[in-house]
């Protein structure tokens, strides 16, 4: 195949390289989107349990964990979730709204992945799968891309192939890869929303509970979530618990409210003379199982009329305090993004082009922009998309 010239090279057919690709497209620009997998947008169709939850109507820099947390702003108050979903009215794609304004597909993810690429098509974007880059350089402001499927150049270079999370469909380290090639520092990356991990005695002390569910508010230092928590046979996950995970550091504690909302203390107090026993008394709040491990935990079961004061600050620190040191988390394979990327100190916050390379540019997952769980991460994609095609 011979050289074959572009305006655009995207890597990645993801959520945020189909998006920027059919954008840049309709303004009659010539767009070639190369990606190693032989599927598209995997990552798409595996979300919101196959229903894709493609944004949250909530989405604001402050939901977004990055080491500059102004850097988002831009991209974020110009493509707004509002702006997605008049897309799918747009191709009557329904969706729904469920908790903390979490958007799901009423259809399976697929439809999504179909109306990129019918957008794709109908802009005249030309898709290579399966291709491996095998160089990448820039001479006399082109980019030249050599691959296994022949040599391309372009005047533009956008790098959307996200980052290590879920290896099982095809994530790599290559747009790091990418970015150092060009001089751009990455903030060092490491699983977020993600399961995390307990040693074998926490394990050991927790194992009844294996399965559990639960109201929980999870908390390190001020950041804190209410969502349900999970206990596992390797330790805890839930929403309230991938959340959190992104802002875990090893040898931290997590505190986790299991009672959001009430004050066990003050409903004790309240009861103070009933013969109920202090297990059937916290299953009017608890499973079963979970009042009787609490119990347990705390070693005490007996009637609330003879509970003593020490006993009733005990029962409510380990309600409303109950800590855990997690000893690490399930890794790339579990998590749903990576924490860190490209540096955005190296990146124009309006147009996400790289400051000392005209025309290379970095959007999505393998930015240093990481999104709370619930779709944010998806409009994050949008978004930073969109900022690279409305500059061009």
């Amino acid at each position: 195949m011979h050289n074959k010239e572009f305006d655009a090279i995207i890597i990645g057919a993801g959520a945020a390289g189909m998006m920027c690709a059919q954008m840049i497209a309709t303004s009659n620009k010539k767009v070639l989107i190369l990606d190693h997998s032989a599927k598209l947008a995997e990552k798409i169709r595996i979300s919101g349990g196959g229903r894709c939850n493609f944004t949250n109507i909530n989405a604001r820099p402050e939901c977004y964990i990055s080491q500059n947390k102004h850097f988002a702003t831009s991209a974020l108050s110009r493509y707004t979730p509002y702006h997605f979903t008049e897309l799918l009215d747009r191709y009557d794609i329904g969706y729904h709204e469920k908790t903390l304004g979490q958007l799901f597909c009423n259809q399976k993810s697929q439809a999504i992945i179909d109306l990129l690429d019918q957008l794709c098509q109908e802009n005249g974007v030309i898709r290579l799968m399966e291709t491996s880059i095998l160089a990448i350089e820039k001479t006399n402001a082109r980019f030249k891309v050599e691959t296994n499927k022949g040599l391309f150049d372009s005047d533009m270079l956008v790098v959307a192939c996200g980052g290590l999370s879920i290896p099982l469909i095809g994530a790599t380290g290559f747009g790091y890869q990418i970015a150092r090639q060009f001089g751009l520092k990455i903030i060092d990356t490491r699983p977020a929303l993600v399961p995390l991990t307990l040693d074998q005695s926490s394990l050991q002390t927790f194992s009844s509970l294996s399965g559990i569910s639960f109201d929980s508010e999870t908390k390190i230092g001020k950041i804190s979530f209410r969502e349900n928590s999970l206990f596992t046979h390797r330790g805890l996950s839930g929403p309230a618990i991938l959340q959190i995970s992104s802002y875990w550091q090893h040898s931290e504690a997590i505190k986790i409210n299991l009672l959001p909302g009430e004050d066990i203390k003050s409903v004790i107090q309240d009861n103070r003379s009933s013969t109920k026993r202090l297990k059937n008394f916290l299953h009017d709040f608890f499973s079963e199982r979970l009042a009787e491990s609490i119990c347990s935990l705390l070693n005490i079961d007996k009637q609330l009329s003879q509970l003593s004061n020490k006993e009733i600050d005990k029962i409510t620190n380990l309600i409303h305090n109950f800590e855990v040191m997690p000893n690490g988390t399930e890794g790339y394979k579990k998590a749903e993004v990576t924490k860190g990327g490209v540096d955005t100190a190296y990146l124009n916050s309006k147009s996400m082009m790289a400051k000392n390379v005209d025309g290379l540019y970095f959007i999505g997952e393998v930015v240093d922009v990481t999104g709370w769980l619930g779709g944010y991460n998806f409009q994050w994609a949008w978004s930073s998309a969109y900022a690279v095609a409305s500059s061009i």
